[in-house]
């Protein structure tokens, strides 16, 4: 697909500028539109029918420009993913200021974490359909960006368990891995197919069997 017809389909992404992202400002400019670019394609195709050709040319930088800053094109997806894991990480801490009591943020975990997997397709996708396949993911940078999100879950499962709200007998990493495998295992029939998620629906249902269980009183 010829550049013009991506910048017509999405101008709000090719057009996005150093002062509206003030973190990003002292990095290089070809490098933005190299990121950009690569959202950009992930966004009607998947990682590796892409080239670093038509990356290149939908950026309107030279191809050499890729390797000189990521390395190869891997790189380059690893980069667009801490960008993204960045800025999901710092709004749910964001979206956590001010709620009081483990379990009502747990509620708002959930929640949260639904809505960026179902707002953002591109950042679902590579998080949960292309990285982690590679084994190179899991000794990544971008790979501790996800153990700090994850941590910040744990956290809060212990501030349950100190303050009584909850039980003490069940290891708050079994705990934390089934909310996150849940939250996941839940938006990825979604993400795949691409359909529609239901935040509300998905979030209470799943808080429902986590507080309270599957068992008929």
């Amino acid at each position: 697909m010829e550049k013009e017809n991506f910048e017509h389909m999405d101008k709000k992404l090719k057009n996005t500028s150093l002062s509206q992202n003030p973190a990003r400002r002292s990095t290089p400019p070809s490098r933005i539109k190299i990121t950009n670019a690569l959202k950009l394609l992930l966004k009607h195709k998947d990682f590796n029918s892409i080239t670093t050709a038509e990356i290149s040319r939908v950026a309107g930088v030279n191809e050499s420009l890729i390797y000189r800053h990521f390395g190869d094109k891997r790189g380059l997806l690893h980069a667009v993913l801490s960008e993204y894991l960045n800025d999901f990480y710092s709004n749910l801490k964001l979206d956590l200021k001010g709620i009081k009591g483990a379990i009502n943020k747990i509620r708002k975990f959930v929640w949260a974490s639904i809505h960026y997997y179902d707002e953002d397709r591109v950042f679902s996708r590579i998080l949960l359909l292309e990285v982690r396949n590679f084994p190179g993911y899991f000794e990544s940078e971008t790979y501790q960006i996800v153990k700090h999100y994850s941590g910040f879950l744990m956290k809060i499962i212990k501030e349950g368990i100190k303050s009584g709200a909850i039980r003490e007998d069940i290891p708050p990493s079994s705990i934390r891995q089934l909310i996150l495998g849940s939250i996941e295992h839940y938006c990825l029939p979604a993400i795949i197919f691409e359909q529609k998620i239901d935040n509300d629906v998905l979030a209470d249902n799943l808080c429902e069997i986590l507080f309270v269980g599957i068992v008929k009183k």
